[in-house]
C-alpha cells in the first residue's frame, strides 16, 4: 500500500476552494486538447495532476495562468470569477506556474527578477534599497539566498524558490509546479517538499504535476487524473493504491496484463553497440548496455528520466565523463558527432524544426547532409547527384515530395520526419538512435515511421528508440524502463502500458519485479548522476538539459 500523504498543517478539511474550473473545452484546430476538463483545489492542499503525454495537462494549466481562453467551461479564483482575459496582472494575482525550465533571466541579480517589470523609482532607482526589499520577501517565505547574487550563480533548487517567492509577491495563493523535482538531486528534492508544507500552513495552494508517482504519494493530499483530455478520476491520495492510480492514467487493468502473450522473440545477431560504465555527471550513472544485429531496444522515460541524455551522448551531442562506447568493437570518441557518425551511428532527433531540418533548403538537401563527401570529387558536391541520391531515399521511405527540389518547408510533418530519418539512414549506419521518432505527426505517418526504424533494424543494424510515447515502443523487442536516473525494470515484447507505465512513473510495484532482466533495479530515489550498480543491460542517471540547437547529423 502506497505511504499516507502528509495534511497540511493548520487548514480545515473542508477549507475554501483556491481554484475551481468546470467544464473546460479547449480546440486547437481540429484537436480537441480539453473535452469538459474540471479540477478543485483547495487553499493550502498539495493537489496532484497527473496523466500521460497529450492527456490535457498543459492546456488546463495555460487556461490557469490566463494564457489560453478556453472555447466553453468557467474558472474561479477564491469563489470569485477569473479574471478578465488579456489582464496579466490580474492573473498574476490569482496563479502561477513555476515551470521545468527556468523563467527568470540569468544575467540579472536576485532582487532584479523578483521585481522585474515593476521595479520601484520613476526616474532612478535606488538599488540599495530594491536588495533590502528582496531580502525581507525573501525571509517572509523563509528563502535563503543573496538578493545581489546573479540568477545564474544559482543552483537550479534555489531557482524555484526565487520564482515561487515571485509569483506569492504578487499575491498569488495557487502555485503550479510543472515536474519540478525533474532537475534536482535527493536532498533538493527533500527541501523542496519542506518548502511547500511550510507555504500550505500558510495557505498557498499547490497544483503538483509530476512523473514521478512516489512524489505525489509522499506530497500531495489529492490527486486528479486526465486521460485524453477528459477528467477520468479525483481522489484523496492515501485512498487511493498504486495500481489504481496506474489503472486510470492508462484505461488498462492490471489483470489484463497479466493475461497477455508475449509475441515470439525475433532472432538477433552478434552484438553491435555495446557501452562500458558510460557515465555523464547530473545526467545519467554508469550504464552498461548491449543492443545486437537486428534488435531494436527502447529507453523508456518520462522527463528527466535520463534517457534523452543517454541517446544525446551515443550520438556525440554530450561528452561522458568515463565509460566508452564501441560499434562493432571500434571504440567511439566520446563528444564528437563526426566521429559518432563515422562510427556508424545515424540520429533522428526530438525536435525536427530545431534540431533535424534546415527549413529554407530543399528535400535534396536535407536529406544528404550526412553524405556530402560521396557527392563529388574533391570534396565538392554536384547537384545531379544529390538530386539523384535523394530521388533515391524518397522511393525508398515513400516521402510524399513533388519531387528532390521541394522546399522542406512545404511538405506536412510526417514528411518532414521521414526526411530527418533519410538523413539519419543514408549512411547505412549500425546503430540508429532515434529520440521520439514520431513527435508531432499523425496516426498514419505514426505506423510508416515505425516501419523504417524497424525494417532498418530487420536489415542487420539495430535501433534504440529513446522515448515515454508508448506506441513508439511497441515495435521493441526489449523496453527498459528508466527512473530517477535507474534501470528499475526490462520488458519483454508484449508489456501491457499499466506495468511500462508503472515502471516509467517509479510506482514502486513496478521497482520489485525486473522481468527477468540482468538489471539490478533500484528503488527510493537517487541523486542525479549517482553511480549504481551496472547490469548487462544497464544502469543510468538523470537528464536535466536541453539537447543542442541547430541541425546534427
Amino acid at each position: 500500500m502506497p505511504p499516507a500523504a502528509t495534511a497540511p498543517t493548520g487548514v480545515p478539511p473542508a477549507a475554501a476552494e483556491a481554484v475551481r474550473a468546470e467544464g473546460i473545452v479547449r480546440r486547437y484546430g481540429p484537436t480537441l486538447a480539453l473535452d469538459g476538463a474540471r479540477l478543485t483545489v483547495r487553499a493550502g492542499e498539495a493537489h496532484a495532476l497527473v496523466g500521460r503525454n497529450g492527456a490535457g495537462k498543459s492546456t488546463l494549466v495555460s487556461v490557469l495562468t490566463g494564457m489560453q481562453r478556453p472555447d466553453a467551461g468557467e474558472v474561479t479564483f477564491g469563489g470569485a470569477p477569473a479574471p478578465r482575459w488579456g489582464d496579466t496582472a490580474a492573473w498574476q494575482r490569482t496563479a502561477a506556474c513555476v515551470h521545468q525550465k527556468s523563467m527568470t533571466v540569468p544575467d540579472l541579480t536576485v532582487a532584479e527578477n523578483l521585481y522585474l517589470g515593476r521595479l520601484p523609482g520613476r526616474r532612478a532607482i535606488r538599488w540599495r534599497a530594491l536588495r533590502e526589499r528582496a531580502r525581507a520577501l525573501l525571509a517572509e517565505y523563509g528563502v535563503d539566498v543573496d538578493p545581489a547574487a546573479r540568477i545564474r550563480e544559482l543552483g537550479v533548487e534555489q531557482r524555484q524558490f526565487v520564482e515561487i517567492a515571485r509569483a506569492l509577491s504578487f499575491g498569488a495563493r495557487l502555485i503550479i509546479l510543472d515536474e519540478p523535482t525533474a532537475r534536482l538531486d535527493a536532498g533538493g528534492i527533500d527541501r523542496l517538499f519542506g518548502k511547500l508544507r511550510a507555504l500550505r500552513a500558510q495557505g498557498v495552494a499547490f497544483l503538483f504535476i509530476s512523473h514521478h508517482l512516489q512524489e505525489v504519494y509522499e506530497l500531495c493530499d489529492t490527486v486528479t487524473v486526465f486521460r485524453d483530455a477528459r477528467h477520468v478520476l479525483t481522489a484523496p491520495v492515501a485512498d487511493l493504491a498504486e495500481d489504481a492510480l496506474v489503472e486510470a492514467m492508462t484505461g488498462e487493468r492490471q489483470a489484463a496484463v497479466a493475461r497477455r502473450r508475449a509475441p515470439a522473440a525475433r532472432a538477433t545477431g552478434e552484438p553491435v553497440l555495446r557501452t562500458e560504465r558510460l557515465a555523464l555527471a547530473g545526467h545519467f550513472a554508469p550504464l552498461d548496455l548491449t543492443v545486437r544485429a537486428g534488435e531494436v531496444v527502447g529507453l523508456a522515460g518520462a522527463t528527466g528520466s535520463g534517457n534523452t541524455a543517454i541517446g544525446e551522448t551515443l550520438v556525440g551531442l554530450r561528452a561522458p565523463d568515463n565509460g566508452r562506447i564501441t560499434v562493432r568493437g571500434r571504440v567511439v570518441r566520446g563528444g564528437s558527432v563526426p566521429h559518432a557518425l563515422g562510427a556508424g551511428i545515424g540520429y533522428v532527433p526530438e525536435d525536427r524544426h530545431r534540431e533535424g531540418l534546415i527549413a529554407g533548403r530543399s528535400v535534396a538537401e536535407n536529406a544528404t547532409l550526412t553524405v556530402t563527401d560521396q557527392l563529388g570529387p574533391f570534396g565538392t558536391v554536384l547537384p545531379a547527384r544529390t538530386r539523384e541520391f535523394a530521388r533515391r531515399m524518397i522511393t525508398a521511405l515513400d516521402i510524399k515530395a513533388t519531387g528532390p527540389g521541394q522546399p522542406v518547408s512545404g511538405l506536412s510533418g510526417g514528411n518532414q520526419q521521414k526526411v530527418v530519418i533519410a538523413r539519419a539512414l543514408a549512411r547505412e549506419p549500425a546503430v540508429l538512435v532515434a529520440v521520439r521518432p514520431t513527435n508531432g505527426v499523425d496516426v498514419k505517418s505514426k505506423d510508416a515511421l515505425l516501419g523504417v526504424v524497424r525494417a532498418a533494424a530487420d536489415g542487420g543494424s539495430c535501433a534504440l528508440i529513446v522515448s515515454d510515447e508508448l506506441d513508439d515502443l511497441r515495435i521493441c523487442d526489449r523496453v527498459l524502463a528508466v527512473f530517477h536516473g535507474r534501470v528499475t525494470a526490462a520488458f519483454p515484447a508484449g508489456w501491457g502500458d499499466h506495468e511500462l507505465v508503472a515502471a516509467m512513473e517509479g510506482a514502486r510495484g513496478s521497482e520489485e519485479t525486473p522481468h527477468g532482466s540482468e538489471e539490478t533495479p533500484h528503488g527510493t530515489r537517487q541523486a542525479a548522476g549517482t553511480a549504481g550498480t551496472a547490469g548487462t543491460e544497464g544502469t543510468e542517471g538523470t537528464e536535466g538539459t536541453e539537447g543542442t540547437e541547430g541541425t546534427t547529423p
